[in-house]
């Protein structure tokens, strides 16, 4: 007897989130299908990949792929334009580590300058990640969301401590996109989703990220996690669930110890930046797998692995 194949389409699809302004822009969401079931209907559109740079340099970098590719870059300036060149890469994101007052502790006034000047030096989409620490980005990220007004960025970090602050500035004041964070749980993530609505954002104006952890450290979470909301998005057609999602990688894997133990600590695991590409691109893999539409990374072998891979299933 014949396979009669049944065809899994959703009524429902993913909002479509375009992020950027002029001629260089990039567009996520869309879909009506689950992840790379091209069989199913052609992808509307392919995920997509960020290139993450800091405000801190290449400071906290121990990667030495990454410090040789931004080799000769002495300005943040210069690192945003060579994150922008990397193949395989679609938007650019700055992380705003420095901001964080258990660490460095820069202020407003000096995280708004390095902002200032990525965004002068490079005229692809624009992210913007805040420091990790809810109440310094209350006062960081609305003046983020005011200093690049008319670029279309997304302004990240928005969580439920704060999300009034970010989300008025970011979403209404300034019209910018506001990517909503919350700690790998369907109902955290759709209660935020609500609440910034109720601010009145506009839902086609939020990206989600749902959280994230290295492959092996309680991946299973993210998998399940991720799995759900693409499946309330489409087959339940709840709209508060259909925002694209968006993950950060490159922040978790790189700090395992997979990737920082070194090759005379542990000579049996082989060479420390082979295992850090490695556990990028498997976490970057699986993440998209499980429904993430854009991820960010930072190794640039690791952004051409998961371009390719994204170019022959999408």
């Amino acid at each position: 007897m014949p396979f009669n194949q049944k065809l899994q389409k959703f009524n429902a699809k993913i909002n479509t989130v375009t992020i950027g302004s002029g001629d260089k822009t990039v567009t996520i969401g869309g879909d009506s299908t689950y992840p790379f079931y091209s069989f199913d209907a052609p992808s509307e559109n392919a995920p997509k990949i960020g290139v993450e740079i800091s405000d801190m340099g290449l400071e906290n970098i121990v990667s030495e792929g990454i410090k040789a590719y931004y080799d000769g870059a002495s300005t943040i300036g210069e690192m945003a334009k060579k994150a922008a060149a990397m193949e395989g890469g679609d938007f650019v994101v700055l992380n705003l580590e420095g901001g964080d007052p258990n660490g460095v502790n820069k202020s407003t006034e000096e995280l708004i300058a390095v902002v200032k000047e990525v965004a002068e030096a490079i005229d692809c989409p624009l992210v913007v990640e805040g420091c990790k620490n809810v109440e310094k980005d209350a006062e960081l990220l609305p003046k983020v969301a005011e200093a690049l007004q008319g670029r279309n960025v997304i302004v990240m970090s928005e969580k439920e401590e704060n999300y009034e602050a970010i989300g008025a500035a970011a979403g209404l004041a300034y019209d910018q996109i506001v990517g909503a964070e919350s700690a790998v749980d369907i109902n955290l993530a759709k209660q935020l989703n609500v609440v910034t609505t109720q601010l009145g954002v506009n839902a086609q104006k939020i990206v989600m990220n749902i959280g994230s952890a290295a492959a092996g450290y309680g991946y299973e979470y993210v998998v399940s996690t991720m799995d759900r909301i693409k499946g309330a998005a489409l087959s339940q057609n709840d709209n508060m669930l259909q925002m694209p999602i968006i993950t950060p990688v490159s922040a978790e894997t790189w700090g395992v110890k997979e990737a920082t133990a070194s090759e005379k600590d542990m000579p049996e695991w082989g060479p420390e930046e082979e295992r850090g590409i490695d556990m990028e691109v498997m976490t970057a893999a699986a993440d998209l797998a499980a429904g993430s539409d854009a991820v960010i990374l930072r190794h640039p072998e690791a952004v051409a692995a998961i371009s390719r891979m994204i170019k022959a299933l999408a």
